[in-house]
């Protein structure tokens, strides 16, 4: 754990600052239109954070560190560490707006697959870039057909990040990308639950899908093997 120490508090003090500038920027929320008009808008300064908790530095914190002792210094840590960032972004928008916006989306979904290849040509691991490849066209496929078949549940936004995600995934294995959108539809229903009998929600209530998803899948990758920098 002494060799780790280091890269943890690196790679912990980029994660906060990182969560800092996601939650203080000014972000212009997209354009909506139609039954989206009546979201709630962007909150962009301080006096909007939510009860004034620092939870977006904290989570980019926890999360960066906890990918690093995950992948070590191996050629894919920094494919997770932006996968860390636009989740952090993607999360913080999709909270206050309800929308994942294509100028998120398909920025991570390029540097991502830039960042996967990268890796891929530096250790030879282009069967699992091939994987990551299918398992985001695959994952993509299967929740755009739930959003066919129940479209009140997710939206546009969700079928794309399934995509990324998918992506992610299948670099680590098929099983991997299977736990990984199990876990995101069961924090989900815990979520709902858990706001349900807090009174904080009603039934029709509609619930951001995307913070849930993306932390489905790093749990899932965080568990689907041994961490490079063991914490015994």
């Amino acid at each position: 754990m002494s060799g780790a120490v280091f890269p943890l508090v690196l790679a912990a003090v980029l994660g906060a600052v990182t969560g800092r500038v996601i939650d203080s920027l000014a972000v212009v929320a997209p354009r909506r239109t139609g039954a989206e008009a009546g979201r709630p808008a962007l909150r962009t300064s301080l006096r909007d954070r939510t009860l004034g908790a620092p939870w977006p530095e904290v989570t980019g914190a926890l999360s960066a560190a906890a990918v690093t002792l995950r992948f070590g210094w191996s050629p894919q840590l920094p494919a997770w560490l932006w996968f860390v960032a636009v989740g952090l972004l993607l999360a913080v928008v999709d909270l206050r707006t309800m929308l994942l916006p294509n100028r998120v989306l398909l920025p991570g979904l390029v540097g991502g697959l830039v960042l996967l290849a990268a890796a891929a040509a530096a250790d030879g691991s282009w069967p699992a870039l091939g994987r990551a490849v299918l398992a985001g066209g695959g994952a993509f496929a299967v929740l755009l057909a739930l959003a066919l078949v129940a479209p009140t549940g997710m939206g546009m936004g969700d079928v794309k990040l399934a995509g990324l995600l998918g992506l992610y995934l299948g670099w680590l294995g098929w099983p991997v990308v299977l736990t990984g959108l199990f876990l995101g539809f069961f924090l989900q229903a815990v979520i709902g639950v858990a706001l349900l009998v807090a009174r904080r929600a009603g039934r029709r209530t509609e619930l951001p899908f995307g913070p849930a998803l993306l932390g489905g899948a790093l749990l899932a990758a965080l568990v689907s093997a041994g961490w490079a920098f063991p914490l015994t």
